[in-house]
């Protein structure tokens, strides 16, 4: 068999944060060679699958990977010699097996779904098809609308700046994605001016983001609707807003506490904080709202919030088909985060995918903090036709790789290159 796997081999790489991470190479009987590596988050759920580090504290910090590596080299690999790798089930039902834990503590999500996405890259190198062909289930795509995170607070500002954690921009009213990019990158060095202009530092954060010391978290959203309305567009119909307070990073016994105003909240104050906003701004999403474990609060802001914008939910759900399932029953948000390396395997993160559509949810596939240039998101979401993708500002090479890579698929789909557009948005 041509595409059988014939080689798999591991390495420690680093990050867009300088961490290390799991690089994976597969080798197929044809010879064909396909590379990914694995992206790492830094805010993260405690519910997600496990991210092994060697805690070696004279490497690295403790953060080496040599672990994972080696687990996929010496206990992976042969397992896998021989199968097929356009088999995805089948090799991603295999690892897990091999894993034997609940949340692959065993081998490490991150051995593991190097492993998945490279197999994946590498059947569709095999077959010289794209990979959003060969991901794709009905030759139906679909270009996402591109969430941008253009000012960064919370852990990915070092908690210095506003406490929510992403302010994205949403050009969700062009035609085409490489408009909607483009309107994106206008706004973006739009307000580096108005940053400028109000003498802010203009450095940024993790995922390109700006992240200034700003004197609220409010001011960010004024900051935003204004550089858009200076880019040349309409806030609310040609650029929305969205959020991502990432709450469970703010959150003590019960209460939230907004240092940046000295507040400290109720789920219920703090929903109430949110429906002003979402009065007074173009605010199109709000993702995590509340903490990952306040199931009773975020039934309170679906009831409030859920039929007016999309609540998306990310450490609640941490991808998990379990967790999401729960949520659909219990009716606590109306979409869903992506990330793969949040549940660990390809196959996984589809069956995800399909549970929440089947619900009518929205899909936001997303890239993580410490990123690398592999583009394999980018693929993902057009081939799931999930609509929309987080992969942070139009800055950094790490996170423009993708928009870049979302740029050359629309080229090549051509008339059958679909826009997600306002439609991507539940209400």
């Amino acid at each position: 068999m041509d595409a059988a796997i014939k080689t798999i081999h591991a390495r420690e790489i680093l990050d867009s944060r300088g961490n290390p991470t799991v690089e994976v190479d597969v080798v197929l009987n044809d010879e064909t060679r396909a590379r990914a590596a694995v992206p790492s988050g830094a805010s993260t759920g405690t519910h997600e699958a496990v991210e092994l580090r060697d805690h070696d504290k004279l490497r690295f910090g403790g953060k080496g990977v040599l672990t994972a590596v080696a687990n996929v080299n010496t206990i992976i690999a042969p397992a896998l010699a021989g199968m097929d790798a356009a088999d995805q089930g089948r090799i991603d039902r295999t690892m897990i097996a091999l894993d034997g834990t609940p949340n692959k503590a065993r081998l490490g999500a991150n051995a593991i779904l190097g492993v998945s996405m490279a197999a994946a890259r590498a059947a569709a190198l095999s077959r010289d098809i794209p990979l959003y062909e060969y991901l794709g289930s009905d030759h139906t795509y679909l270009l996402p609308v591109p969430m941008m995170n253009v000012l960064n607070g919370g852990v990915h500002a070092q908690w210095q700046g506003a406490d929510f954690q992403e302010y994205m921009i949403v050009p969700f009213g062009a035609p085409d994605f490489h408009t909607a990019l483009r309107w994106g990158a206008e706004t973006y060095h739009a307000l580096l001016d108005l940053l400028k202009k109000k003498n802010y530092p203009t450095a940024v954060g993790d995922e390109g983001g700006f992240a200034p010391k700003v004197a609220s978290n409010e001011e960010p959203l004024e900051f935003i609707t204004l550089a858009i309305e200076q880019a040349g567009y309409r806030p609310g119909t040609d650029i929305g807003i969205s959020l991502d307070p990432a709450s469970s990073g703010f959150c003590y016994a019960g209460k939230y506490e907004l240092k940046r105003e000295g507040k400290a909240l109720t789920p219920e104050e703090l929903i109430r904080y949110y429906t002003r906003l979402v009065d007074t701004y173009p605010i199109l999403s709000i993702e995590d709202g509340l903490a990952e474990d306040d199931w009773a609060g975020w039934k309170v802001l679906a009831g409030e919030l859920g039929t007016r914008i999309e609540l998306i939910g990310d450490d609640i759900f941490v991808t998990s088909p379990a967790l999401v399932k729960r949520g659909i029953e219990e009716q606590v948000a109306n979409s869903v985060l992506i990330k793969l390396n949040q549940i660990g395997t390809v196959t996984e993160t589809r069956a995800t995918i399909d549970l929440a559509r089947g619900a009518g949810w929205g899909t936001n596939v997303s890239h993580r903090s410490g990123e690398t240039v592999d583009s394999f998101i980018a693929d993902f979401t057009v081939a799931t036709c999930a609509g929309k993708l987080k992969t942070g500002a139009p800055s950094r090479g790490e996170r423009v790789e993708k928009y870049n890579q979302l740029m050359r698929i629309e080229e090549e789909l051509g008339s059958r290159a679909v826009y997600a557009g306002r439609k991507a948005f539940v209400r």
